[in-house]
């Protein structure tokens, strides 16, 4: 390997803390906001809504198939959406935390 100059490392090293901080984005997100709901009496999962979305279909309550990773490049024909099998095509689930303190 040839010589490297310092700008060069310098922008390997940005580079680096630019992906870290992608990657731990939704975490220190959730955190934050779990903070603030907390500070203001609120559940800290949901807010006091009383549901949380389903991570398989993100809320929608569809999931595709036929696609990989559930993403596609372009429109195809035989990708079908069908009912979420996590939440039964809800989108949500109630709250475990709320369900708890209101029994």
């Amino acid at each position: 390997m040839e010589n490297i100059t310092a700008s060069e490392v310098a922008g390997f090293g940005v580079g680096a803390f630019l992906l870290c901080a992608t990657i731990a984005a939704p975490k220190v997100d959730a955190f934050i906001s779990a903070s603030q709901r907390s500070s203001l009496g609120m559940c800290k999962r949901c807010g006091n809504l009383r549901m949380i979305a389903c991570t398989k279909c993100k809320g929608a309550g569809l999931v595709r198939e036929g696609s990989l990773f559930g993403l596609s490049l372009v429109d195809e024909p035989k990708e079908i959406s069908t009912a979420c099998p996590n939440c039964q095509g809800r989108g949500h689930f109630g709250c475990p935390d709320c369900s708890k303190s209101s029994v």
